[in-house]
């Protein structure tokens, strides 16, 4: 079974981000970057499939410019089999990566397609059920557990995935889309020495404009901005006080 991981290049969680002079976005000059943590629990996944011998082959694939091969090494030092870069230097958007990934399943032909269920960043939540539509394959989002059931010679992934009202089960035949949930595993820790050997070995490179898929962006940012800050605590005195500062000064009580 060969299994695709789509990583994206985030910036790192405990950075503490700054925006740009224009507004125009995140100022991610000089920061430290790392895989999205859905992708690195997807690519985790794959990972422990191919050790319990379930799977294969782990292919690592990722949408952007050559700053993201080192994700893709990062993916291979914790035991992806390949990389693959689809390199574009422009701006993407939630379906023109959907739009690029289906032509790589086309390439690659895959048994299970594995991505996070959203990166922290755009927070967009949306590539993986975009990419299960185009591809016309069956998708499991929010994944918390996946086990292999074999019936009556026909394989299925069954996966319990978290909803509002708790855990729902369901058994989807492959090929398949699956997105990760924050519950499914313990990403592992990379070695030194596989983080050498991972700048050795090869990456392989599609030209974005070569796949026929449509780049422009459907989507304008027209302002990026921090937070309000928040305003400063009132402490009362009593519970009547609290009653009368909800119901005179917020108009939450009326």
């Amino acid at each position: 079974m060969k299994i695709l991981v789509a990583i994206k290049r985030v910036v790192d969680a405990n950075v503490r981000v700054r925006i740009n002079a224009d507004q125009s976005g995140v100022d991610i000059d000089n920061v430290k970057m790392v895989i999205n943590p859905f992708c690195e629990i997807a690519l985790e996944e794959a990972i422990s499939l191919k050790e319990s011998g379930a799977a294969g082959e782990v292919i690592a694939v990722s949408v952007g410019p050559d700053h993201c091969q080192e994700q893709l090494r990062m993916a291979l030092a914790l035991g992806a089999d390949r990389a693959l870069q689809v390199a574009t230097d422009a701006l993407m958007q939630p379906l023109t990566i959907a739009k690029l990934l289906n032509e790589v399943i086309k390439r690659e032909q895959p048994d299970l397609i594995i991505l996070g269920k959203q990166s922290i960043d755009g927070d967009n939540n949306q590539t993986g059920q975009m990419l299960a539509a185009l591809a016309g394959l069956p998708q499991a989002t929010f994944a918390s557990q996946l086990t292999f059931l074999d019936t009556n010679g026909i394989s299925e992934l069954e996966v319990i995935r978290e909803v509002d009202g708790g855990l729902q089960t369901i058994a989807m035949t492959l090929p398949a889309v699956v997105t990760t949930d924050l519950r499914l595993n313990e990403p592992r820790y990379v070695s030194l020495p596989n983080l050498m050997k991972a700048k050795r070995k090869p990456i392989e490179q599609l030209a974005a404009d070569e796949l026929g898929v449509d780049l422009s962006a459907r989507l304008s940012v027209k302002k990026v901005a921090n937070p309000p800050q928040r305003s400063a605590a009132t402490m009362v005195a009593s519970v009547e006080q609290l009653v009368e500062k909800l119901r005179t000064e917020t108009g939450v009580l009326s």
